[in-house]
């Protein structure tokens, strides 16, 4: 996933010709995935309650809120980065669809 090694640790938990599954861990406020691109669609199941911020490049950055166990769904394609916005340690489960979508 990542093209840029951020400060968040990456725990690869399942990785199958279907899907790959990782738990990123952001021990501090700050801490980040690095710049990537997904190549595949996924979906992410937060582990906390609490906030993300995205940064977009060129300046943008968005507040995404999280709720404990609540997932969501993206679509690959978006250049970006995963910073943690809280006071406390966070982590999420990121699941690749690594198959193409049908049809």
């Amino acid at each position: 996933m990542c093209s840029d090694a951020g400060t968040a640790v990456p725990k690869v938990m399942i990785e199958n010709e279907r899907v790959k599954v990782t738990e990123w861990r952001f021990a501090k406020r700050g801490d980040n995935t690095g710049w990537h691109r997904h190549a595949y669609d996924y979906v992410v199941v937060p582990l906390f309650d609490g906030v993300l911020e995205i940064d977009l490049g060129g300046g943008e950055r968005v507040t995404a809120e999280m709720k404990n166990g609540v997932p969501y769904y993206r679509e690959l394609g978006v250049e970006h980065d995963v910073i943690n916005g809280n006071d406390f340690e966070c982590a999420f489960v990121e699941i690749e669809l690594l198959e193409p979508k049908p049809g």
